[in-house]
């Protein structure tokens, strides 16, 4: 991705939107950003440790909505969570124009890169159903359902479902992606849906959500027996992650709240009667470490001006430099693509990615 693809195109169509909604931002941030944040906590909140440190800090990455964010570090078990936690208030505004809205078609597109990956996402369930296809499988987290739309091509049998709390799922139904929506939080909808699924499939989703532990319990509910929860999340544990600091992506603040390490994964599954299965670590990185240790300093350095969070008077300055990035965005992506592929082969050969993923049964 580059930062030529970051950038929408200022249609009249676009100018009139961010006219439009420029109000409800102004007036979101009239009394500062305390309100968007919980009260700081003094423990972990997946062992409750009070041996904590500060991991780092960082602005909104890509968006550059106002404010400051921080992770912290667990010293006892290594889980890493965002200290203080966005409130639900905070969540809705730097989630809003994200996956929709103003940023929507940009975030899609970079969904319609994946579909590689969800193939070889969805490939892993055929050792685990070598007869008879999955009935029923919801995808968590699905927002239009691309997985779904993408794994329907092993599973031409397979009825998919996708649950999320954005209107993107009902449109993912619409666009016959998704045989059901479901909006909601999980925690919520999950009493109505208990055993009811083959498979359960969070892609990148865990990351998200307030609290982790729930979601787990949430979605062992969902499960039949011997069903399969199928989870995929960023690699807390990552060296590059840990070198480079706040541009490595998979950070991504302010949305990602809660980072799991892999022993703490598997050791909650198992008190929740699910047995790993299969472990993917190299073969499941994502090539975007070197892409967006180009993109998102750029990004900082040059933000998309003009957007209704930002002020309405552009300073030429500041057009200056966009205009400079997306000139050169596109020649520094190309010069960094030779170290992505080999970051991705010693990602395969060492088994140490941006991601990890795992399998687990209901027993």
């Amino acid at each position: 991705m580059t930062a030529e693809a970051d950038a929408p195109e200022m249609t009249p169509e676009l100018a009139a939107q961010i006219a439009a909604i420029r109000a409800k931002y102004a007036a979101d941030v009239a009394n500062g950003l305390d309100h968007f944040f919980e009260p700081p906590r003094t423990t972990c909140p997946w062992c409750f440790s009070s041996k904590l440190r500060t991991h780092l800090t960082s602005g909104d990455q890509i968006q550059h909505k106002p404010g400051r964010f921080t992770l912290m570090a667990c010293r006892s078990c290594g889980h890493i969570f965002q200290n203080p936690r966005l409130s639900l208030e905070g969540l809705e505004y730097y989630y809003r124009d994200f996956y929709d809205g103003i940023g929507g078609a940009q975030v899609e597109a970079g969904f319609e890169l994946g579909k590689d990956g969800n193939l070889a996402r969805a490939q892993h369930l055929k050792q685990f159903f070598p007869a008879d296809p999955p009935r029923r499988w919801v995808d968590v987290g699905t927002g239009y359902g691309h997985f779904c739309r993408d794994a329907r091509e092993l599973w031409p049998d397979t009825r998919f479902e996708g649950l999320d709390m954005g209107v993107s799922v009902e449109e993912g139904k619409e666009r016959g992606w998704l045989d059901e929506a479901h909006r909601g939080f999980l925690p919520e909808l999950a009493p109505g849906l208990a055993g009811q699924f083959d498979v359960v499939s969070m892609h990148h989703y865990l990351e998200h959500t307030r609290d982790p532990r729930l979601e787990l319990d949430s979605a062992a509910m969902l499960l039949r027996k011997g069903g399969i929860l199928m989870i995929e999340v960023p690699n807390p544990e990552s060296i590059f992650g840990r070198v480079v600091g706040r541009w490595w992506f998979p950070w991504l603040q302010p949305q990602h709240l809660n980072f799991v390490p892999r022993g703490n994964l598997m050791q909650a599954l198992r008190h929740r009667g699910l047995t790993p299965v299969l472990e993917v670590r190299g073969e499941s990185h994502i090539p975007v470490d070197f892409t967006f240790l180009v993109a998102l300093p750029m990004l900082w350095f040059a933000p998309y001006p003009g957007m209704p969070w930002m002020s309405e008077d552009i300073d030429p300055a500041q057009q200056k430099r966009f205009e400079r990035v997306l000139k050169i965005g596109p020649k520094a992506h190309a010069a960094v693509q030779p170290l992505e592929k080999l970051r991705t082969k010693l990602a395969h050969v060492t088994d140490r990615g941006n991601t990890y993923r795992v399998l687990a049964r209901k027993v």
